[in-house]
């Protein structure tokens, strides 16, 4: 794995521990020569997982839409700056650059890029892990979600085990080196009288 986009909040969070688990990501990333990929900013969990790559020596690429840049947001100190048109653009470079990818707290901007890029795995159009980094228990209620969505029958069991979830990040770092891809969802269903 060459690269990981990490998609998290631009604020601290209430804890420290938040911030704490970020700068242990962005580190462990580094020491295993795997470039982070996130949204480009210097502030929040996105600058502390950002600093402490770059502190440890690695490749940070920022991909950051022009309006944000223009409200001066940008790090100024990555290996690469990427700027683009829109947040669709963004998240579209994003998937493209990344071999897998990782939320770590955040808010309502963070669940909608982990969602749309879980779902482009459900439906086949990349192969690559989607990792929630449970930090504090910020994602138990989600976890549940997705086990309600499967018990509910809204979600294949096979997707729901796509769902790849740790407390640490050198434990979700290694379930996604042994990950593999379900096969691609189908629309199958019995059939319609």
């Amino acid at each position: 794995m060459k690269s990981i986009a990490v998609f998290c909040g631009s604020s601290n969070g209430a804890s420290e521990v938040y911030r704490e688990h970020a700068v242990a990501l962005g580190k462990a990333l580094a020491e295993q020569e795997i470039s982070l990929v996130y949204g480009g900013a210097n502030v929040g969990l996105m600058g502390a997982v950002a600093d402490a790559a770059l502190h440890a020596g690695g490749r940070v690429i920022g991909v950051l839409p022009y309006f944000l840049q223009s409200r001066e947001i940008a790090h100024n100190g990555l290996s690469e700056l990427i700027i683009v048109d829109s947040m669709h653009e963004r998240k579209s470079k994003m998937a493209e650059i990344a071999d897998g990818f990782i939320a770590l707290p955040g808010g309502p901007g963070t669940m909608e890029e982990y969602f749309e890029i879980f779902t482009w795995a459900q439906l086949g159009l990349h192969e690559k892990p989607c990792g929630l980094l449970n930090i504090n228990h910020y994602y138990d209620h989600l976890i549940s979600l997705f086990d309600r969505m499967a018990a509910e029958q809204f979600m294949q069991e096979k997707y729901r085990s796509m769902v790849i979830t740790d407390t640490t990040p050198q434990g979700i770092l290694h379930k996604f080196t042994n990950y593999t891809p379900p096969s691609v969802k189908t629309y199958l269903t019995s059939k319609r009288v």
